[in-house]
């Protein structure tokens, strides 16, 4: 039986108890430079996966994260900061744990191996076809990831997989399968490291993605911001006079206006004459802040033309 890639040796692994501990500490960055590369041979895949998680969303759908053990923590590490970077519904993240909440304090490995189990979470979620799975998975042959993919296929779900071993039946179960070639861990079979490493970044990447699609980035800024405490209360307040080119004192008041929300306080800002307008701009252009700039400039336009 072939062992997988994430279970064997890695060529430069042998006598590393008897190296000096710089040497080690230099080789376990090499590594995960290595798996961090291989991020960058399967960005039209991501981007495909991207595409498929931003229709869900945009179409009232929720966004679903099922893996076990690392994978679980690169899922839910993804999932908790997509409401505070980007504005989205915390009621629109739903985060699948092998084990359950309890597996966050204590990582044990019995409960990845029950696919029933990811069939039972799956149907408990009360998951439908306008909502979208990611399983992940090193190996991609995760019985719990395995089951929650089946059963999210069964019930109409656009499915995502992300593994990292060639072959892995989770990239086949998927509509779209990211393979994420790492090589093999300095530690075998230690897939917190390179396998994470890589499965983190790559769930960045189709986060921001898709939440780029959506709307809640406008230059590099996170205009989908809600700001509720002092931090975020002068990001927003830098953001609004940024894309504005207004005083921070003006940004401030507008986003006092908008209730803490920037895309609303960047149209009042650049000119909307209320709330009620700023929101209708918003609404007219599917949330998105760019195209409502520039009808609101058009419509300045037009008032110059009339006068």
């Amino acid at each position: 039986m072939a062992v997988n890639r994430t279970e064997q040796l890695h060529d430069e692994a042998r006598g590393l108890d008897h190296q000096p501990p710089h040497q080690i500490a230099a080789l376990l960055a090499k590594a995960q430079g290595e798996a961090a590369a291989v991020v960058t041979h399967v960005s039209a895949d991501i981007a495909c996966a991207a595409d498929l998680a931003a229709s869900a969303l945009e179409q009232g759908g929720r966004l679903v994260y099922a893996a076990a053990g690392s994978s679980g923590l690169m899922a839910l590490a993804d999932a908790l900061e997509l409401p505070g970077t980007f504005g989205i519904a915390r009621d629109r993240i739903v985060v699948l744990l092998a084990g359950g909440i309890e597996s966050l304090t204590h990582l044990t490995g019995a409960p990845e191996d029950d696919a029933e189990h990811g069939v039972r979470d799956v149907t408990a979620a009360n998951l439908n076809s306008n909502d979208c799975l990611i399983a992940i998975s090193a190996s991609g042959s995760t019985p719990y990831a395995v089951g929650a993919l089946h059963a999210a296929k069964s019930r109409g779900l656009k499915t995502i997989a992300m593994a990292n071993n060639p072959g892995a039946p989770i990239l086949e179960l998927a509509n779209i399968g990211i393979l994420l070639a790492t090589p093999p861990e300095i530690i075998a079979g230690s897939t917190r490291m390179g396998a994470g490493t890589a499965q983190k970044i790559a769930l960045n990447l189709l986060s921001t993605l898709a939440a780029i699609r959506l709307g809640h980035v406008h230059d590099g800024y996170m205009v989908n911001l809600h700001a509720d405490n002092a931090k975020l209360k002068a990001r927003a307040t830098h953001i609004v006079a940024s894309i504005t080119n207004c005083s921070e004192e003006r940004a401030r008041a507008c986003l006092e206006q908008a209730g803490g929300s920037v895309k609303p306080a960047v149209l009042l800002a650049a000119g909307a004459v209320d709330l009620t307008a700023a929101l209708r701009l918003l609404d007219s252009n599917g949330q998105k802040l760019r195209p409502a700039l520039v009808e609101l400039e058009g419509s300045f336009g037009s008032h110059l033309r009339s006068a």
